[in-house]
């Protein structure tokens, strides 16, 4: 469970990155207007009259709630999972043998 939620997590993840890098700024319109675009929009009428802005915003809103839903939820399973003991814990303690060996002289 917790590595479909990963991987899909790791999808949106890439997927919101690219459509955040092909959505163009608020700016760039006023931009384009002053130099001389001409006023047509013809850059954006493969997405109709209003541009790309609507559907780019939409899919990358609709993507960001995935993308934190599933954040929350992997945080989530992780704070649930079997957590081992400390190492020092899991460790057999035997008793220390506390004898000198004959053949060592005895210090001063």
């Amino acid at each position: 469970m917790d590595s479909l939620i990963l991987v899909l997590h790791i999808v949106v993840s890439l997927l919101l990155v690219g459509l955040i890098l092909i959505q163009h700024g608020k700016g760039a319109d006023a931009g384009a207007a002053a130099l001389g675009g001409g006023g047509g929009g013809a850059s954006s009428s493969v997405f109709g009259s209003q541009g790309s802005t609507s559907f780019l915003s939409r899919a990358s809103a609709i993507l960001a709630t995935i993308f934190f839903i599933s954040s929350l939820t992997l945080a989530y399973f992780s704070g649930k999972a079997d957590r081992l003991e400390s190492i020092t814990e899991t460790v057999i303690t035997t008793e220390t043998v506390k004898e000198v060996p004959a053949d060592l002289p005895d210090l001063p």
